[in-house]
């Protein structure tokens, strides 16, 4: 049963109110699975399947995850996952089955960490600066002293668990051999915790512990907004690999048995039930069905399997049960061969290195190269080992990487916010640099120039009564031509006629009986008109001629426009498809895109772009579906819709939230403002170290007013980035 079927569930009433989880979790063990529930989208939804999932005695607990549309169970090891699966269905929700172990479940531990650690340095660092307070308002030897041992036992401590990321990745470099943001920033931390303990034991004046601490606090902050721009990406492989069947029915001499699909192997005749994913490559051998390609292949119409023909893991049978014999299983078929082809264009994109490291690996050397100048130049010059080491450790604070380490994460974040109202989600840390440098956009068509649904494209020529006959028939199917048929005829008022003995042929059509006479609603072939390049399907009355209702591909909300806007700015477009070169050609005419290409296949996508990339080209791919994963993981960018496969959302960069593509155009001015902005943030910290360095060297600055002019770059850094907020097009 769908939701749809169901308005108890559709209508979500309890969108407004907390949902109910039922009640707690049992101590009994059990096992644990994952379903995909790709129907949920509220509250309501949340509570109906808990509560209905915890009211069987054999469930002893259930969690659903709303972002990702899944529920994790808790469940006796006596029950078949199948057995919940069906449960939900009879409640109104689909289930899929998950592997949990392709899935890769995991929280966000190091961002909870980085908080944790921000809390205490900001709490350490207030605490201080009161004490500091007191210290410049000219308290005694006695209290600043012990005001200086105060703020050590303070400080030490804070920076010792604050500072660990630092000091981990600083390790890390030094013993390879190499240097990296993190060793001045560690240098800088540890010297001037280490000389204001000197100072403080000494019974100086001076102690900078309040100087360390807000260098910590701030490093911390610009670690963390980076951490929050890349903790949303997810691999794109282990979503799709968690799409495969993870259990199949075999089909034995014996019977039928429930197996693993890891147990599977080649000759095994695999029973698929309508509905149900193909688990395994192979060749049908008994039944006929129809077979829906289009997350695979990006066909916009089902196409017909009988005895002998070719099937691949991935589609999904639509109309009737199939036998298949497996000809590769596991790692050997096309849904595996496209997750590895995944898993390289992954890892060639990921190569992209991000401004800020690039400009890390000038910067940390020359950073050291000062530091110890001033140390040595001092030293030989005034013979004096502690002023010299003052000077020092105020070059390392003055020159510390706090404003280039925001440069990057603060503009990020600030643009990532205001695309995100504008109905765009950006997933990944490096995507808007890349998206601003891109230069050619090529876009997948069905799903996401058009709609994934097909509409009646007219009904002129067909009287009432053959409306109505003809909805009667397509209301009788599941198939996706019957269900856009029954749509489109219902809108334009007709009602179902009474049809007797109501027959379904899988990959043909339908047959029944209306006032005496035999009607029909399928392919050319079943009610013999002539063929046709139309999608839609044929309705034969009788003795009458066959009429062909046609259907058509919707464009998307936004798409005419945002296609005008790009092409008015003088963007280069190409539109490539799975689908027929009819269908294809026939939306890059409507659209005025000229560059297009059809019936390509996941593998054709990925050449052709690689293929703009060898020319030179930077290329922002769009698209939806499972045969676009490869291709938006490949391309030098990507955006998805959120109707997307799961997959192609996770290999996408950007996520489109709305149903209209209009936001797209801003999405590239928005990502070129915000480049804009991070080179501007690297010239003011160019321009301020350019000021301070100088006057560092020449002994003018503390360590404490280096700490404070350090701290008026990062807030300058802060403020420029948030002007990339403002609407990028008027």
């Amino acid at each position: 049963m769908s939701l749809a079927e169901n308005p108890t569930f559709a209508a979500c009433p309890g969108c407004l109110a907390a949902p109910a989880t039922g009640g707690e979790a049992s101590d009994a063990v059990g096992e644990t699975l994952y379903l995909s529930l790709p129907g949920i989208h509220c509250a309501a939804c949340i509570a109906s399947v808990e509560r209905g999932l915890l009211s069987r005695d054999d469930v002893y607990q259930a969690r659903v995850n709303l972002n990702r549309k899944q529920v994790q169970i808790t469940h006796s090891p006596l029950t078949s996952p199948e057995a919940l699966m069906d449960y939900l269905g009879s409640i109104g929700f689909e289930a899929r089955l998950l592997d949990a172990n392709a899935l890769g479940q995991t929280g966000d531990a190091a961002g909870r960490a980085l908080l944790l650690r921000i809390a205490i340095a900001g709490f350490a660092m207030m605490n201080v600066m009161l004490m500091s307070v007191a210290v410049w308002s000219g308290a005694e030897e006695a209290t600043r002293t012990l005001f200086h041992w105060i703020s050590a036992a303070i400080t030490l401590p804070a920076i010792g668990y604050a500072g660990q990321p630092f000091f981990r990745n600083a390790w890390t470099a030094l013993r390879v051999g190499r240097l990296n943001m993190d060793v001045p920033i560690s240098l800088a931390l540890i010297l001037a915790s280490g000389m204001s303990l000197y100072e403080t034991a000494a019974g100086g004046h001076e102690a900078y512990f309040d100087a360390a601490l807000s260098l910590t606090f701030f490093l911390l902050c610009g670690r963390y907004l980076d951490h929050r721009c890349r903790s949303t990406a997810r691999s794109a492989a282990r979503e799709l690999a968690a799409l495969e069947v993870p259990r199949v029915t075999r089909q034995t001499s014996e019977g039928r048995e429930t197996i693993n699909l890891s147990e599977a192997k080649i000759g095994d005749h695999i029973v698929v039930l309508p509905g149900a994913r193909v688990p395994v490559d192979g060749i049908v051998t008994e039944g006929t069905s129809n077979l829906d390609r289009a997350l695979l292949t990006g066909e916009s119409l089902p196409v017909a399997a009988d005895v002998g023909s070719s099937v691949n893991a991935g589609e999904v049978n639509l109309s009737g049960p199939l036998v298949i014999r497996a000809t590769a299983v596991g790692s050997d078929t096309s849904l595996r061969r496209m997750v590895t082809m995944i898993d390289a264009a992954e890892s060639a994109r990921n190569k992209y290195t991000a401004l800020a490291d690039r400009a890390a690996r000038v910067y940390a050397p020359v950073v050291h190269l000062l530091a110890l100048a001033a140390f040595v130049g001092w030293f030989l010059g005034a013979g004096d080992a502690r002023l010299a080491l003052n000077i020092a450790i105020a070059t390392l604070i003055i020159t510390c990487p706090c404003a280039l380490g925001l440069a990057v994460p603060a503009v990020s974040t600030a643009a990532a916010g205001r695309l995100f109202r504008e109905g765009l989600l950006v997933k990944n840390g490096t995507a808007m640099e890349r998206i601003a440098e891109t230069d050619v956009i090529v876009f997948d068509k069905t799903g996401t120039l058009t709609e994934g649904q097909l509409e009646v494209e007219a009904l002129e020529g067909l009287t009432d009564a053959a409306r109505d006959v003809a909805l009667a028939l397509s209301q009788s199917s599941t198939h996706p031509i019957s269900r856009a048929l029954a749509i489109g005829l219902s809108a334009n008022g007709a009602q179902p006629a009474t049809l007797n003995t109501i027959k379904e042929h899988p990959g043909k059509g339908l047959s029944a009986v209306w006032s005496g006479k035999d009607v029909r609603l399928g392919s050319a072939d079943f009610v013999g008109a002539p063929p046709t390049d139309r999608p839609g399907a044929w309705l034969k009355i009788g003795a009458a001629p066959a009429q062909h209702l046609t259907l058509r591909a919707e464009l998307r909300k936004g798409a005419a426009e945002m296609v005008t806007t790009l092409l008015a700015d003088g963007r280069e477009l190409h539109l490539i498809s799975g689908d027929t070169p009819e269908a294809t050609r026939a939306v890059a005419q409507q659209l005025g895109i000229t560059q297009y290409r059809a019936a390509q296949s996941p593998a054709d996508k990925i050449t052709y772009l690689n293929a703009l990339a060898e020319k030179g080209h930077k290329v922002l791919m769009v698209g939806d579906g499972l045969n676009d994963t490869g291709a938006l993981a490949s391309a030098y960018a990507s955006v998805a819709p959120a109707a997307a496969a799961d997959a192609a959302r996770a290999a996408s960069d950007v996520v489109l939230l709305g149903e209209s593509l209009a936001p797209l155009p801003d999405l590239i001015d928005t990502s070129r403002k915000a480049k804009r902005r991070i080179l501007e943030n690297f010239g003011i910290a160019a321009g301020y170290n350019a000021f301070v360095i100088p006057l560092a060297l020449a002994g003018f600055v503390t360590p404490l007013l280096a700490a404070i002019a350090m701290s008026t770059s990062s807030i300058t850094v802060l403020l420029n980035a948030l002007r990339v907020s403002r609407k990028a097009r008027s």
